[in-house]
């Protein structure tokens, strides 16, 4: 899969990540309908993604990353023996509008904010993320970073060229009689799992 970059936890680990900015992330994704959910491994987040997928009547996925990460290649594979997941790039384009759910991998998250950063350099992760009413994505606990200075600031360093987009919480409008209204430009729900064991 394209990315805008390969070398993210290089970066990041340039005096940038902290494990105390993730109260202040953790407090600010919540306020923002972050849906989410600390697990210790992705083993521990299937059982989970199940539920919600029972709890949606969902039955198509499309299901990006696999490639980057073994462990959640093995998720996907597993998904993949009761419902039908879209992996390849090419299925996702041509599934997008009948996906009921999206899942994706985030780089790191922004204390200040609660939002988190994710490289959708490839057309298939920008399907995932921003067309399917659930976008579930998993994102290393450890990768949180203060400010959007700080994001900003890794940017730099990363970018040359590519599309790269921050997601603080669901979509959400208030432009019809100015009532707050999630899921109409995208996603109703965004479940976040934060890895303490992340790859």
């Amino acid at each position: 899969m394209r990315k805008v970059s390969h070398e993210w936890q290089k970066y990041l680990q340039k005096g940038f990540i902290d494990k105390k900015y993730w109260n202040d992330f953790k407090e600010n994704a919540q306020a923002a309908s972050v849906e989410l959910k600390e697990v210790k491994n992705y083993e521990d987040a299937m059982p989970i993604i199940e539920d919600i997928i029972a709890g949606a009547e969902a039955s198509r996925l499309a299901a990006v990353g696999g490639g980057e990460s073994e462990e959640l290649s093995r998720i996907y594979k597993n998904l993949g023996q009761k419902y039908q997941v879209y992996t390849d790039k090419f299925e996702i384009a041509r599934n997008a509008p009948s996906v009921d759910i999206g899942i994706s991998t985030a780089e790191f998250g922004v204390g200040e904010t609660g939002s988190i950063c994710v490289d959708n350099y490839s057309y298939e992760a920008r399907v995932a993320t921003m067309l399917p009413p659930i976008n579930i994505v998993f994102m290393n606990k450890n990768n949180v970073v203060d400010t959007m200075t700080d994001a900003f600031e890794i940017l730099e360093q990363v970018f040359d060229k590519g599309y790269t987009g921050f997601v603080t919480g669901p979509s959400r409008t208030s432009d019809i009689e100015r009532v707050l209204t999630l899921g109409v430009h995208g996603p109703s729900r965004l479940i976040l799992f934060a890895v303490d064991g992340m790859e």
